[in-house]
């Protein structure tokens, strides 16, 4: 089956570099190309690409608020964040608006054709590295919420409080960046075993994918810096 890309990115020649890489691959189909947020929201609507490749710093609507909407109106598409600073504020953002994972530009190609294929997947893409130190920076400008008010008060997410022992552990194992594969050698478990857990985390948190259950991890003091 063929995964159809949408390529945002307010510099042309950036977008040729990835069209040429994502022709090489007969399962990626670039269908469309845009400069800017409202150009992508537009190309959205018209072409409903399955991955959507996304920087976010374009004039105009920027690449956060462009993805808050997708995410809103189209829940088919999948949002892959395009950055150059592994620390960047902005791509945090966007992962906070329900973007699906978080790549750098200056990524190798067989690593950003197998970060599309992963997010049209239904998996997230962000590398441990950055999992850890992205969030653990941020963490403390979460915006003061329902969860966040239960780890302060000492209390348990009600969500987070469904899990089984071992779908905590999983959980914990997510938050560190580790992928279903590096999960099933650490806990001895199969891949299609890790998938099924993580598949029933995400349903019992009500989260979209491993990012979003990521930072609700962090939003509810369940991991953060020292914890893990």
């Amino acid at each position: 089956m063929t995964t159809t890309v949408l390529l945002v990115d307010d510099q042309a020649l950036l977008r040729m570099g990835f069209r040429l890489v994502l022709e090489g691959e007969t399962d990626l189909e670039v269908v469309g190309e845009a400069a800017d947020g409202r150009s992508a929201l537009d190309q959205v609507v018209a072409l409903r690409p399955d991955v959507v490749l996304m920087d976010v710093r374009m004039p105009g609507m920027n690449g956060i608020d462009a993805t808050e909407r997708i995410v809103a109106e189209h829940p088919g598409t999948r949002v892959l964040i395009l950055t150059t600073f592994d620390l960047d504020e902005y791509a945090f953002a966007a992962l906070r608006a329900g973007a699906s994972g978080f790549l750098l530009k200056d990524a190798k190609p067989a690593e950003l054709v197998a970060a599309i294929r992963s997010v049209a997947s239904g998996d997230a893409v962000v590398s441990p590295r950055v999992t850890r130190r992205m969030l653990e920076m941020f963490a403390d400008r979460l915006p003061a919420d329902a969860a966040g008010a239960d780890a302060e008060a000492g209390g348990v997410d009600p969500r987070l409080a469904e899990l089984t022992a071992r779908e905590r552990e999983v959980l914990g194992a997510v938050a560190e960046g580790l992928s279903n594969a590096e999960i099933a050698e650490r806990m001895f478990l199969s891949e299609a075993t890790v998938k099924t857990h993580v598949g029933r985390i995400l349903a019992k948190l009500g989260v979209r994918d491993r990012v979003q259950a990521v930072v609700l991890c962090y939003q509810a003091g369940l991991v953060g810096p020292g914890l893990h």
